[in-house]
């Protein structure tokens, strides 16, 4: 695929970010796209390797290696590569409603599995992803393209996050009638709220829904299935219902003191940026600043980056990250060959933003929260820490994370952002519903399957697997939609 001996004769070239210091000055996306012909250089350096790792989506040492999509990169990239811009885009569409999301929020699974990486720079997957869907929207390939047959079948779909999103395009393609509701103000669940403007500015998925209800997707919103609108009468007028509402609980951090004033959930402070932003451009103080704030994000993932990013454009006097487990190293270990997921250290947007405002890595490992310190008036103040050592459990051979006796100390603060991840689904949803959930209070069905234990009733996203990414919510609202297609007709040809 693409050039033979592209990837000896190219090399890698990313598009150009703002500079750090430039970039916090506004909440916009901040990388200018290589030109569509360098782009067409990238595509070239796809190699005709034999087996694309970079599509098969295996769980590899317990994490994902290529695509969950199945997207057929190697395919696309040829197509790119050759100058035929609408067939590339025919064949990324065929496997993924959302490359426009996928193309800037995914951490690229098909690049860590590429073959080129093996000795060597990965193909610039996510960025010839983004060229070609780009491309379609100017060209007009991703116009609306409305069924010419319905049937008279009626599909509710709850929640409007990735993977109802993808549920409704895809059963909305196969003419069955649907409608998606959701709670908030705004089509986009975790995309709209969850994600903040410079990682997926909200034009985005605006452009995209706009399509769908062109297409014929019915959209409602502040719509609260469970509370405001009864399970019974979404089951009583819908043929079949797909409760895509995410794993909305976050996990809190249990230390004295917690009942502090100025500790808040990730979630929420970046949703009432986002919203604020939205609606005033952060102009009527409805959101939580963190502006003169010294500032401490807890948790080391995405949403914890995030956070540092967010916090920084707000003007934040300091900020630190505080993360549990060990710093990462720099290059694969022995123990983590090629094309298993590389665990080396990643430093995101948040932390460059974070080392150029404040001059360090914000990043403190191996440390958790002993105690949120507040003053008389119960505004917290100072956080007490504790250094922490991995342990082996010499019964399970687990590794777990213990307290170094002495080694607390403390740090002035004023606001704790709690990034430390999601629990599962919200139990006012599963009950109003009925559906039964697991032990981690994730909705649960039989193994690859995704009807529940009420009839007529089906899950998808992060209800049905847990946190995950943006990719995979994708991968369970086509697959989703292929159940419930087939409870419909008897059969189904989505794919």
């Amino acid at each position: 695929m693409g050039k033979p001996t592209g990837f000896l004769e190219y090399e890698r070239e990313n598009s150009v970010s703002v500079s750090p210091k430039e970039r916090i000055k506004n909440f916009k996306e901040f990388h200018t796209p290589l030109s569509r012909e360098e782009q067409r250089t990238q595509a070239a350096r796809c190699m005709d390797c034999g087996v694309p790792f970079c599509q098969a989506g295996m769980t590899i040492a317990g994490a994902t290696s290529g695509c969950p999509l199945n997207n057929l990169i190697p395919e696309w990239n040829d197509l790119l590569y050759k100058g035929n811009w609408e067939q590339a885009y025919d064949r990324l569409h065929k496997t993924n409603n959302f490359p426009e999301f996928t193309s800037r929020v995914c951490p690229a699974l098909c690049e860590a599995a590429c073959t080129c990486g093996l000795n060597g720079n990965p193909v610039s997957v996510k960025e010839n992803e983004n060229s070609i869907i780009e491309n379609a929207y100017e060209k007009g390939f991703a116009a609306p393209k409305i069924p010419k047959v319905r049937t008279d079948k009626k599909v509710a779909i709850i929640g409007s996050g990735p993977s109802g999103l993808a549920a409704a395009d895809t059963l909305n393609q196969r003419g069955h009638n649907v409608t998606v509701f959701e709670r908030s103000d705004r089509i986009g669940g975790l995309l709209m709220y969850g994600i903040p403007n410079m990682k997926l500015e909200k034009e985005v998925i605006d452009r995209k829904v706009q399509v769908m209800k062109t297409e014929g997707v019915q959209f409602v919103v502040n719509a609260n299935v469970g509370k405001d609108i009864k399970a019974s009468k979404i089951l009583a007028d819908y043929d079949r219902v797909i409760l895509a509402c995410g794993a909305s609980n976050p996990r809190d951090i249990k230390a004295p003191g917690r009942e502090a004033e100025g500790i808040y959930f990730a979630v929420d402070f970046l949703k009432s940026t986002t919203k604020a932003l939205l609606d005033n451009g952060l102009k009527d103080g409805t959101y939580i600043s963190a502006k003169d704030k010294r500032v401490m994000v807890i948790g080391g993932g995405d949403t914890g980056n995030d956070c540092v990013g967010t916090a920084i454009r707000h003007g934040a006097k300091s900020v630190m990250q505080v993360e549990m487990m060990p710093k990462l190293p720099e290059c694969r270990a022995e123990s983590n060959p090629w094309p298993q997921w590389p665990r080396v250290l990643k430093t995101d947007y948040g932390q460059e933003e974070a080392i150029a405002v404040f001059g360090s890595d914000p990043r403190v490992y191996e440390t958790t929260v002993k105690e949120f310190i507040k003053d008389k008036s119960g505004k917290l103040t100072k956080v007490k820490l504790v250094k922490l050592e991995a342990k082996r459990n010499q019964e399970t051979g687990r590794l777990a994370m213990e307290e170094i006796p002495g080694s607390e100390y403390t740090v002035d603060c004023d606001m704790v952002l709690i990034a430390a991840g999601f629990l599962g689904s919200e139990s006012y949803v599963t009950k109003a519903f009925g559906v039964e959930v697991d032990g981690r209070t994730n909705v649960a069905t039989e193994k690859d399957k995704y009807n529940t234990n009420i009839e007529n009733v089906f899950v998808a996203g992060d209800m049905h697997r847990g946190q995950s990414l943006v990719v995979w919510a994708i991968r369970e609202g086509r697959q989703a939609a292929k159940a419930v297609d087939f409870s419909l007709m008897g059969y189904t040809n989505i794919r």
